[in-house]
C-alpha cells in the first residue's frame, strides 16, 4: 500500500500496525487470570476500537509522511487494512476474537485455522525477507509480483482451509447420522499445522464425544469417539466464585470439571489435546490444551493456569500426518484424560 512511497519502511510501518492489537499482551502479567482471560483478544480486537484508531491516527501518520505525499485518507486505509487482516486471521481460529465489542460479550470464532499455521505464515514470512531486500526503483515490479504470491499463497490456503472444513464436517454429520446420535452442538477445527485431519467436539446432555477424521475418508467411514464425562455437579462448592463466571464465558460451556482437594479442575475442550504415547502399551494420554485449577481458598488468584508444555511435537507431526493418510493406529489407541490436578489418568470409554 505505501511501499511506493515509504520504501522498506513501509515493511516496519506495516509490522507495528499488524502487532499492535496484541500490545494488550503487556496488561497480562498486572492482571488476574480471570481478567487476563477477559482482555487478551478483548477490546483492542473489535471493529469499533479499529475504526476509532484508522481515524485517529491518520492525521498524525498525514504529519509524520508529508514529505512522502501521503494524505490521511490513505494513511487511514492503511492503519484499518494492517488492523482488519489482524482480527479477521484471529477470527479464523479457534481462540477467536472479541470483534463486537462492546455490544456483545461473544467472540467471534469460524475454525478454520490452527491457531499457529506453519503452511499459512511462511509464505507472507518468505515474501516479506525477501522484499526486505529489494531497494531499488527497478525492482518495483519484482516487488509487486513478490507480494501478490506471497499474499496470494496465503490467503488460497485460508479460503482452502474453509472447503476442507466442509468436507470433514459432512463426514462427521454423516456419522452421528447413522449412529443415531442425538446432540445439543457440534464444531470442528483443524489438527496442528494442517487442513486435511480435523477434530470435532459433539456435545451431548452429560458427555462430550471428541472424534477425528480426514477428508481423504469416505463419508461412510465410520469416526472413533472419545467420551468426555462433563462431570460439572464438580463445580457445585465454587459456582458462585466470578472466576466461574469468566470460564464458561470464555469456554463458551465447552467444558469439563474434575475434582481436587482444594476445589476443582477445568478444561476447554474446543482445543487439541496434547497426545503422548509409551507411558502404557496401547494407551495414549490426553491433556488438554486449555485447563485450570480454581480453589475456593482466599488467595491471590483463585483461578490459577496450569502450564501447557506441548512435548514430542515432531512425534504428533509425524503421527499426524501418518493418521491423515489413513494410518488409524498412528494415532488412535486407548484413550485416558491425564494432567487433572490430583487424580492419576482416568480411562475414558469410546465409541467405536
Amino acid at each position: 500500500m505505501l511501499g511506493k512511497r515509504l520504501g522498506n519502511r513501509a515493511l516496519a510501518w506495516g509490522a507495528l500496525f499488524g502487532i499492535l492489537p496484541d500490545l494488550d499482551a503487556f496488561l497480562l502479567p498486572f492482571l488476574h487470570t480471570a481478567n487476563q482471560l477477559r482482555w487478551h483478544r478483548g477490546p483492542s480486537h473489535s471493529l469499533l476500537v479499529m475504526i476509532a484508531a484508522s481515524f485517529l491516527l491518520a492525521p498524525q501518520l498525514a504529519k509524520l509522511w508529508k514529505r512522502d505525499k501521503i494524505r490521511k485518507p490513505l494513511a487511514g486505509a492503511f492503519v484499518f487494512t494492517l488492523w482488519g487482516s489482524h482480527l479477521l486471521i484471529d477470527a479464523a481460529t479457534v481462540y477467536g476474537t472479541s470483534l463486537l465489542w462492546p455490544f456483545s460479550p461473544n467472540r467471534v470464532s469460524f475454525n478454520h485455522l490452527f491457531i499457529v499455521d506453519f503452511f499459512f505464515t511462511m509464505p507472507m514470512l518468505v515474501t516479506l525477507v525477501w522484499l526486505a531486500f529489494l531497494r531499488t526503483k527497478k525492482q518495483a515490479p519484482k516487488r509487486r509480483r513478490l507480494n501478490a504470491w506471497g499474499l496470494g499463497l496465503a490467503t488460497s490456503y485460508a479460503l482452502l482451509s474453509i472447503a476442507m472444513k466442509c468436507v470433514a464436517s459432512r463426514g462427521f454429520e454423516a456419522d452421528l447420522a447413522r449412529r443415531a446420535v442425538t446432540y445439543q452442538r457440534r464444531m470442528e477445527a483443524p489438527t496442528p499445522s494442517n487442513i486435511l485431519l480435523w477434530r470435532a467436539v459433539v456435545e451431548r446432555s452429560d458427555s462430550f464425544w471428541v472424534g477425528y477424521r480426514s477428508v481423504f475418508e469416505s463419508r461412510t467411514s465410520p469416526v472413533r469417539w472419545t467420551v468426555y464425562p462433563k462431570d460439572l455437579q464438580t463445580l457445585a462448592s465454587v459456582i458462585h466464585l466470578p472466576e466461574i463466571q469468566t470460564l464458561q464465558w470464555f469456554t463458551n460451556r465447552w467444558w469439563i470439571a474434575r475434582p481436587h482437594a482444594k476445589g476443582a479442575w477445568i478444561g476447554d475442550l474446543r482445543f487439541d489435546e496434547t497426545k503422548s504415547w509409551g507411558e502404557k502399551k496401547g494407551v495414549v494420554d490426553n491433556r488438554l490444551a486449555f485447563s485450570w485449577n480454581i480453589s475456593e481458598t482466599p488467595q491471590h488468584d483463585r483461578l490459577q493456569t496450569l502450564a501447557h508444555v506441548r512435548k514430542n511435537t515432531a512425534e504428533t507431526l509425524g503421527r499426524i500426518t501418518a493418521r491423515i493418510f489413513g494410518n488409524h493406529e498412528a494415532w488412535e489407541a486407548n484413550p485416558r484424560l491425564a494432567g487433572v490436578t490430583g487424580s492419576l489418568p482416568e480411562f475414558l470409554a469410546v465409541e467405536e
